[in-house]
């Protein structure tokens, strides 16, 4: 029996195809079906709607409707802003490489998704976001009683990949062809601060030619990347969870080549890009850059094989352990686990690669000073990576490199890069530890 062609429609249209009761899932930031989310706004009968997915990068009416809730595997700010708000967000803990399973499980009826539009060989591009959602997409188109809806944009770029993987979905399989025409999200690079100079500086000591570079989130991973591309090395390969303003940059600057990293030679991989238009333009159709699936980007063990690995990252704090916080703090939720443990631990695989945490000394709460660097983590801390994990910690006052130190000698090495209006009081704590 030939496959039936998808059913095209507008965003209103697809909205209205949502029962009362249902499920939708969808995977992180660039996935988002932007469109279709907000179409979802303008009805007000829900009964029992629940949404999962991650980094929404809109402002979704949805979200405040009576019979919605969201199931987040990462917050960003539009689920803090809502949270803050009232709305019915929740986060359900897990890493990046964790997404796809949690989502089989769930098995939404509705399976969605944003891509460029199908080729003339009818394959559809999953664009800027690979992640752990494709299989969840097929498992949806093959199943009569769920629907697959991609929503297709022509500003979306068509990205390139790797065999044996595949970043397509066969346009025979869609049940539902959303038409849209908006510009996809940019990320602009925030201006850097001087606190981020400084510790930005002390990162790019450990950054030597051939390095692999892992850059995560954040203004401090950025700008190393965009300060590496206006410096005297080279040689760089990048395996990075998110591809980046900076990594272009690094790129367009002739500083990556790729070819000494030892798996994946010649190519950068990524499994998804936030950027700038200029970053969308330029992935559109460049052999240069692979997306693959999380499961295989995030893998530590396929972390831990490239050669000269440094792993680049932010948290919110760090005790003296070398417990580190980056996703929830006070109890309130800041993002997520991400990719951030697979790196670090992937780093501790190897001998010649390092994972730096990145982060300020110190953070002024309710007008007052406090450091980053505490004693102990208070209780109720939720910690993002395990201090055996923990390598290398960067503030602006200098770096510390944990590995192979005592529990007492790796408490003095943090003190030693805290404010030094702290470092009194943390030395007295230090003192008393690994006894």
């Amino acid at each position: 029996m030939p496959a039936m062609a998808p059913r095209t429609c507008t965003p209103d249209e697809a909205a209205g195809l949502v029962r009362p009761r249902d499920s939708i899932g969808f995977g992180l930031g660039p996935a988002n079906p932007h469109a279709f989310l907000t179409a979802l706004g303008d009805r007000d009968d829900w009964e029992d709607l629940v949404l999962g997915g991650a980094l929404l990068l809109g402002l979704y009416t949805v979200l405040t409707r009576p019979g919605v809730s969201y199931r987040c595997g990462f917050f960003g700010p539009v689920e803090r802003a809502f949270k803050d708000q009232g709305a019915a967000i929740e986060l359900v803990p897990g890493g990046f490489r964790q997404f796809a399973p949690i989502l089989a499980r769930y098995a939404p009826r509705i399976v969605t998704v944003q891509a460029a539009p199908p080729d003339a060989g009818g394959k559809i591009n999953l664009s800027l976001h690979y992640g752990g959602l494709r299989d969840e997409l097929l498992a949806a188109g093959r199943d009569p009683d769920r629907l697959l809806l991609v929503e297709i944009n022509p500003n979306l770029p068509r990205t390139s990949t790797l065999a044996p993987f595949d970043n397509t979905l066969p346009l025979d399989l869609v049940d539902v062809l959303v038409e849209a025409d908006g510009l996809p999200f940019e990320l602009p690079d925030a201006a850097p601060s001087p606190v981020d100079d400084a510790i930005t500086s002390h990162a790019l000591a450990y950054v030597t030619d051939g390095s692999t570079l892992q850059t995560g989130i954040g203004g401090v991973p950025n700008l190393v990347a965009s300060r590496l591309a206006t410096g005297p090395g080279g040689g760089y390969g990048i395996h990075s969870e998110m591809f980046t303003n900076g990594l272009m940059r690094l790129h367009r600057a002739g500083r990556v080549s790729n070819d000494v990293k030892g798996i994946y030679d010649g190519v950068s991989v990524t499994t998804f890009a936030l950027g700038s238009a200029d970053l969308y333009r330029w992935l559109d159709g460049n052999p240069e850059v692979a997306f693959l699936p999380v499961e295989t980007v995030n893998d530590p063990s396929v972390i831990g094989r490239n050669h000269a690995l440094v792993s680049i990252n932010g948290a919110l704090s760090i005790d003296l352990y070398g417990q580190v916080v980056a996703d929830c703090i006070g109890g309130r939720q800041i993002s997520g686990v991400g990719g951030h443990e697979d790196f670090v631990a992937g780093a501790d695989l190897a001998p010649d690669a390092t994972s730096l945490i990145c982060l300020p000394a110190t953070a002024t709460v309710g007008g007052e000073l406090h450091s980053r660097i505490v004693p102990l983590l208070p209780e109720g801390s939720v910690v993002a990576t395990p201090r055996h994990h923990t390598h290398t910690v960067v503030t602006e006052h200098g770096s510390a490199d944990l590995t192979g130190l005592t529990v007492r000698e790796r408490a003095h090495a943090l003190v030693e890069i805290a404010h030094p209006d702290f470092r009194a009081g943390l030395r007295e704590a230090a003192d008393t530890l690994g006894h």
